[in-house]
């Protein structure tokens, strides 16, 4: 599904040109689950943004779903961004005077989906995450991982094709962490969802069928 060729991406800061990505090689298959661990500034986050479409790679080549992407467009490029791919990060990035509900619904506006379609499609997604008492609960109202779950039901309410996490567990507890890292799992295996979990922590990397390793803008196994 995924498959990134020779990524490499570049920064000027100042004057000086410093080289984050250099080289990364990697296939992501579909409905794969798979974590990516390394140390902080060894490019994890600039590879999530490069498979999100949030940027593009200064060399090399990225096909997305067997489409070359090296000569796409803004357009096409946000495109596939809202249709294709969910985002979940370590703050749940929850509006704060929108509900459960209207949280999940927002994305599903900027791709023109009726009010009723949205709904039934935020209010699904949101049972699927274990907050179907919580629809019309305010972040302020929920606890952090209750707050993340539904993070997690925004991120699915389009049914993208691929979830990108970027360390999800970070500002919750143990016991949340597990319960958060536990619905991951659920959510790949009953809607074969290609996940990719970016993570500082060894037990949630470990868990996941497989884990890749981001040693100074390089990918390597184990």
């Amino acid at each position: 599904m995924l498959d990134l060729r020779d990524i490499r991406k570049s920064f000027m800061l100042g004057p000086v040109m410093v080289e984050v990505l250099k080289g990364v090689s990697l296939k992501v298959e579909a409905g794969e689950l798979m974590s990516i661990v390394g140390s902080s500034g060894c490019g994890k986050s600039t590879l999530m943004n490069i498979l999100g479409f949030l940027d593009v790679p200064s060399s090399g080549e990225y096909l997305f779903e067997g489409r070359d992407t090296a000569g796409m467009n803004d357009d096409e490029l946000s495109a596939i961004r809202n249709q294709k791919v969910g985002f979940v990060f370590q703050q749940f990035n929850l509006l704060p005077r929108l509900t459960a509900l209207q949280n999940v619904c927002l994305p599903l506006i900027y791709r023109g989906i009726a009010e009723r379609q949205r709904h039934e499609m935020g209010r699904e997604v949101l049972v699927q995450v274990g907050m179907a008492e919580r629809m019309e609960h305010r972040p302020t109202e929920l606890s952090g991982g209750q707050q993340q779950r539904v993070a997690i039901a925004r991120a699915i309410a389009g049914g993208p094709s691929l979830l990108l996490a970027d360390e999800p567990t970070g500002a919750l507890d143990t016991q949340t962490s597990d319960e958060v890292t536990e619905l991951f799992f659920k959510l790949n295996e009953k809607n074969h969802l290609t996940t990719v979990i970016i993570t500082h922590d060894p037990a949630l990397a470990k868990k996941c069928k497989r884990m890749v390793r981001m040693r100074d803008g390089v990918m390597a196994a184990g």
